[in-house]
């Protein structure tokens, strides 16, 4: 981690046992805890990752404070308790601020993080009092939304995809291709938090920008497994780390358009994951492969794909991740124009989605909640030409969806627009393309980019109907992704 711009008011030392939380676990193991912590969560809305590592170094006396997501979790579970009562250090004092008048309350859902006008915005913490497991606790994150957000608006993706600087791999080639010692646990850490950062700015941002950085911590990675571990337990989280940021990095290549390297990097995910004997991540490339083939034409491919990864996952015992899989093979079946085959998969996927969430789904399945099945449905819908039919599920996953996640947002609001226009509703479609369009600023991916331009040339003999003219000068006078 880089050095904080946050002057510490407390030396480096080593890290002191919080005793207090443990006592506070009792007889459960850390794995046992983390599901409590975990369910607790879900009880007030908020979502993170904790797992028995991530217990293991609070008690540790690792993390001296938690981020705001686990605070409020942390205390919704001991009730009448403060953080102090818990064993963690007050702000001010991991921060090097003066304390406030509140140090240790915190409103259910603040605008704000309390501390927000006294810190250094984006500034790494100097201790790991902001935990890295689930950067998708996003609503307390908005200083980071901010300044990413303004990066990419002033100077493109690429200046966004600097902040994965800070998380210990190699973000240039020389770096990567530099001998490198054997691994350890804190390179595991660092793949696996690149791995995170790398999906908050795809879903915040799309993907056009950051394919070419992101490919750098990549080749750093596999240069990690060559290196080799003396731990079992390290090299297992190194292959699935590097297999993971692999399926990242072949994301962001096929939501730019670069279906080949998407490929690539797929077919590396899952080679990395056979090799290792990881169910979960075969489960999640070929998850990706199907969903490529898709996009591609290739529909045959993407219900072989969306099988083998059901397949892959039916051990693992989460119904959230059968649903996806089964939506990845309805898409499949809609390709080639197999309407029941696709109702079909449907069927299924709604099954499984109304089991509810599990602690068995992984974390990377954190963007799939009801909005994105229904957009993946309006896909399929629209597939097969039935526009009203996929206008309504693109209209539900647009307004489900959490506007925080803008590329998603953008993404569904342009399929409604296509569904519209095709259905013969062009004012609706103008209207929806508009919102498109708003939301361009923030947002660079070639697929929201391609679907809006498929819906401009629908448009074009309705130039005369109510907005449509103006949506079309708009889009024309928009740059061209590069």
């Amino acid at each position: 981690m880089a050095s904080s711009t946050v002057t510490s008011a407390q030396p480096d030392r080593p890290p002191r046992p919080n005793l207090a939380f443990r006592q506070l676990r009792g007889q459960r193991s850390p794995a046992e805890f983390a599901a409590a912590v975990r369910r607790a969560a879900r009880e007030i809305g908020e979502r993170v990752s904790c797992d028995a590592r991530y217990v293991g170094r609070v008690e540790a006396g690792e993390i001296r404070c938690p981020n705001y997501a686990y605070e409020r979790v942390f205390l919704h579970m001991f009730p009448g308790r403060t953080l102090t009562d818990l064993g963690f250090a007050p702000r001010s004092s991991v921060r090097g601020r003066r304390p406030g008048p509140a140090e240790d309350a915190l409103p259910a859902r603040p605008d704000r993080p309390p501390c927000a006008t006294s810190e250094t915005r984006g500034a790494d913490e100097p201790y790991d009092t902001q935990d890295t497991q689930n950067p998708y606790d996003t609503h307390d994150n908005n200083e980071e939304s901010d300044v990413l957000r303004r990066a990419f608006m002033t100077s493109g993706a690429t200046v966004a995809a600097a902040s994965l600087g800070p998380l210990g791999l190699a973000l240039d080639a020389a770096a990567a291709q530099r001998p490198v010692r054997r691994a350890g646990a804190g390179d595991a850490g660092a793949l696996e938090e690149a791995v995170r950062r790398i999906r908050v700015l795809d879903d915040r941002h799309g993907a056009d920008g950051l394919y070419r950085r992101a490919a750098a911590p990549l080749r750093a990675a596999y240069a990690l497994l060559d290196a080799g571990t003396s731990r079992q337990a390290t090299a297992d989280r190194l292959y699935s780390g590097a297999g993971e940021l692999a399926i990242s990095v072949g994301w962001l290549a096929h939501d730019s358009g670069r279906f080949d390297d998407a490929r690539s990097h797929y077919a590396e995910a899952l080679a990395t994951a056979r090799m290792n004997g990881d169910a979960g991540l075969e489960a999640h490339a070929f998850c990706n492969m199907a969903f490529l083939a898709r996009d591609a034409g290739r529909p045959r491919e993407a219900v072989r794909a969306a099988q083998a990864a059901q397949r892959a996952a039916r051990p693992l015992g989460s119904a959230r991740l059968m649903s996806l899989l089964a939506l990845r093979e309805a898409g499949g079946w809609a390709g080639l124009a197999d309407r029941v085959g696709c109702e079909q998969a449907l069927v299924r996927a709604q099954a499984f989605f109304g089991r509810g969430r599990s602690d068995a789904d992984p974390e990377w399945m954190s963007f799939y909640g009801e909005a994105e099945m229904e957009g993946l449905e309006a896909q399929c819908w629209s597939t097969l030409g039935d526009w009203p039919r996929a206008a309504r599920h693109a209209r539900r996953a647009a307004e489900l969806q959490d506007p925080h996640f803008t590329r998603n947002l953008a993404l569904y609001s342009a399929e409604l627009a296509d569904d519209l226009a095709r259905g013969g509703r062009p004012d609706e479609a103008a209207g929806a393309g508009m919102r498109v369009l708003d939301l361009l600023d923030e947002v660079q991916s070639s697929r929201v980019h391609t679907m809006l331009s498929g819906t401009a040339r629908v448009l074009l003999p309705h130039r005369r109907a109510s907005g449509v003219s103006a949506f079309l000068d708009r889009h024309a006078a928009l740059p061209r992704p590069t």
